[in-house]
């Protein structure tokens, strides 16, 4: 196409536009702020009633709250653990469970409602726009800052409305007990459960291969019998916490190979009693050389010596095997003479 061809621009609309020769106008600010629209006061703003109203909703429903948690704790030390109730639609669900769920709800719920409906009905909705500042703000404006601060604490009538202000303050103070008391429910207190067994004085040795009560003449020397203590039935529900601290094996030893004076005096014509725990992780030791006496942990290799107080001789067990002391009742049974006089399996942060 030749320049003689190309039509010439003088019909287009100019820069400013022609409303007379078709030009579109163009605003002289396209991004200009329309501003904010026109307040409108709410019924609070004008109607005191409306707005004592307002006032007496949100500290009840603070008020709500506090009795809430107060329910909490009074449901988590009365409702016992294992009570089951049938609540339609859901089935048999715990009644603990349940109630906890429905007052720590209840209690966060009306605070955080309390707090909704106190800034949108009192505290005040008028829109204010500001502009943007450097970050390193003058003493003018950290003056003017502070002043919005106290003009919003005036706005927001926690001065002047003192029954919501109390009660909030009564809510805040008292939703946190329910996290307290939670932290009573990660486990039972272990009191001194670590340092004791069911082992007591006139309880029977069992066989745990036959469950019959041991006697001196069923145990052989070189033998090695495990044993747990009369009473403790694989149906408990507490039998594994149980036996994982009352665990025995018994050997018999010639008298005259035991070096430790008090193994002798607490074993029974050479039968001695020790836990089956290693005092390392807490594995069960099942491997006995009956040359040695030694016995050892399949489980990182922990020896001990059963003729010498039961005593580590190698490996990473930090101390010996506790010896439980035995003897023999008027019917012949092997019976133990007390509990272990020290803690059973892995050293924990009590031992000294």
């Amino acid at each position: 196409m030749s320049s003689q061809e190309i039509p010439e621009e003088k019909h287009l609309p100019s820069e400013q536009g022609d409303a007379h020769h078709g030009g579109v106008a163009v605003a002289d600010d396209p991004f200009a702020d329309p501003g904010l629209p026109a307040h409108k006061p709410r019924i609070q703003d004008i109607d005191e009633r409306a707005a004592k109203r307002s006032e007496r909703t949100v500290a009840l429903l603070f008020t709500v709250s506090m009795l809430a948690t107060i329910a909490f704790i009074a449901a988590f030390v009365a409702i016992p653990v294992d009570k089951i109730v049938f609540i339609w639609p859901l089935g048999k669900v715990s009644a603990l469970n349940v109630a906890l769920g429905l007052t720590l709800g209840t209690a966060l719920f009306c605070i955080g409602a309390g707090a909704v409906h106190w800034a949108r009905t009192l505290m005040s909705d008028v829109e204010v726009a500001d502009d943007r500042h450097a970050i390193a703000a003058p003493a003018e404006v950290k003056a003017k800052v502070l002043q919005d601060f106290r003009d919003g604490t005036d706005e927001s009538g926690i001065g002047r409305r003192p029954l919501i202000r109390n009660t909030m303050l009564g809510a805040l103070a008292l939703v946190p007990l329910s996290g307290v008391v939670l932290l009573r429910d990660l486990g039972p207190l272990p009191e001194d459960k670590l340092r004791k067994t069911i082992w007591a004085k006139g309880k029977l040795l069992i066989n745990q291969n036959t469950m019959e009560p041991l006697r001196p003449e069923d145990v052989l020397v070189g033998s090695l019998t495990f044993a747990k203590p009369e009473g403790l039935e694989e149906d408990a529900h507490d039998y594994m916490s149980e036996i994982a601290k009352a665990a025995l094996m018994i050997v018999r030893i010639k008298p005259e190979d035991i070096k430790d004076k008090r193994e002798l005096e607490w074993s029974h014509d050479g039968i001695v009693a020790y836990s089956k725990i290693c005092t390392h992780v807490g594995c069960p030791i099942s491997l006995y050389e009956q040359q040695t006496h030694h016995v050892l942990c399949p489980c990182h290799q922990s020896t001990f010596d059963l003729a010498d107080g039961g005593r580590v001789i190698f490996g990473p067990a930090g101390h010996a095997l506790p010896q439980l002391r035995i003897g023999v009742n008027d019917e012949g049974f092997l019976e133990a003479l007390g509990d272990f006089e020290e803690p059973v399996g892995p050293a924990f942060w009590e031992r000294g």
